[in-house]
């Protein structure tokens, strides 16, 4: 087992890698695992780039703002995430926001996207909306 790409110290699979590994539909569907946090969700999508996971992506994203399709860039490699604030996104909140730094590799160039994303709960589950970069 490898230690989970968001950070947290945990072995993936008991961390971001329960929530990759449901079925479509998260929570919704049959009970699987789901993000209990806007924090979490960010989280496991942060991870589901690292580990090219583009159908966890786009079933966690917002069904007003999500793309058609998304293609991952073979050619980055993300490596740290840092939270720097939060807002709402609890268990009991319907909205939240999380801003991070997520740091990257791509081409042999070091890089970095701060976001302030955007969250809201859709049938009960966490779903990203968008971000401020």
């Amino acid at each position: 087992m490898s230690l989970c790409p968001c950070g947290s110290g945990e072995q993936y699979e008991l961390c971001c890698g329960r929530f990759h590994s449901a079925r479509s539909g998260g929570a919704r569907s049959g009970g699987e695992a789901a993000a209990p946090t806007a924090a979490q969700l960010m989280r496991s999508r942060y991870s589901a780039f690292a580990v090219r996971d583009a159908a966890y992506l786009m079933r966690t994203w917002h069904p007003a703002t999500r793309p058609r399709s998304l293609e991952l860039d073979d050619d980055t490699e993300w490596t740290r995430l840092t939270i720097l604030n939060t807002t709402g996104g609890g268990l009991l909140d319907a909205e939240g926001t999380v801003e991070f730094v997520a740091q990257y590799l791509s081409g042999g160039r070091r890089g970095r996207q701060h976001e302030n994303s955007r969250f809201t709960r859709v049938d009960g589950a966490w779903v990203y909306v968008d971000g401020a970069v």
